[in-house]
């Protein structure tokens, strides 16, 4: 498949796995999607030292656990038309509720999974806007997708989704995991969970959310010697450093036949992605 140009590790500009179109000229899709990673500048949400206060977050998790089902395939897909028909309403009132929160008076766990709650709750928002779709990259104009849109708002900051991954996640926490954690609507992406993250189990989320994916055949798979890895593994290889640093991140979480296959791996030989809708 397609795939833009490796994004340059933090702190450079970065290029959003989710924007590349090749009819389109390279300075056209460098102009689109290459957001300042920690662009916010100044303006970067602080946290609150100590803070052992709680974002509620069980309207989304009951959303989730109603609408996202595990496919055959072992990939969480979401009952979109339903979703859509049934709880549009409350989709609105969950992400409504979470721009009145004053993100800067909670502690770092807390902010983490409410930026990644918020994401993947505006991305669901924003496929039921426009479903049917076969694919989030069907949206948006010339087929760049809904990533530079503005969909949210908080602490009076107006926010895409590239703002709240690349601008606010990747460069403030330096962890690799929230590549598992933000979901872009795609089969081929890390799931998207079937309950809310928070801040007291986020730990135990993360790890589960990237031993899913290290371990699905679209995260490693392929044969010894020929391994074909995620896409994101590419385009995002400087958050790990190297080829190898992605191999060795991966035979952390890897077990069973993953393991096997990573075991003496010394390349990735090949990426896909698949962009389909994940759609139950």
């Amino acid at each position: 498949m397609n795939h833009p140009t490796s994004p340059q590790p933090i702190p450079g500009p970065v290029l959003s796995r989710r924007t590349f179109v090749a009819a389109i000229p390279a300075t056209a899709i460098l102009a689109a999607c290459a957001p300042e990673a920690g662009g916010l500048g100044d303006e970067s949400f602080g946290a609150k030292e100590g803070s052992i206060d709680a974002i509620d977050h069980s309207r989304f998790d009951a959303l989730l656990k109603q609408y996202v089902v595990e496919g055959d395939n072992g990939v969480n897909l979401v009952r979109y038309e339903q979703l859509q028909s049934e709880a549009a309403d409350e989709l609105t009132a969950y992400l409504t509720a979470m721009q009145e929160i004053a993100i800067e008076d909670f502690g770092r766990d807390e902010q983490f999974a409410f930026w990644a709650n918020l994401y993947n709750a505006a991305t669901l928002d924003v496929i039921i806007q426009n479903y049917p779709v076969d694919s989030i990259r069907d949206i948006g104009i010339l087929s760049l997708g809904p990533w530079d849109d503005e969909v949210v708002t908080v602490s009076g900051r107006t926010l895409t989704l590239n703002n709240i991954e690349h601008d606010i996640m990747r460069p403030d926490w330096q962890d690799v995991r929230v590549h598992y954690a933000v979901n872009c609507a795609s089969i081929g992406c890390p799931n998207l969970g079937t309950e809310a993250f928070t801040g007291a189990k986020l730990e135990e989320q993360l790890e589960a959310a990237a031993s899913a994916y290290v371990n699905h055949p679209r995260g490693f798979g392929g044969e010894p010697g020929k391994i074909v890895a995620s896409n994101i593994y590419d385009w995002y290889q400087g958050d790990w450093g190297t080829e190898q640093d992605v191999l060795d991140h991966a035979r952390e979480y890897a077990v069973g036949p993953t393991a096997a296959l990573l075991e003496n791996a010394e390349i990735i030989s090949g990426y896909d992605y698949d962009w389909g809708l994940n759609l139950a």
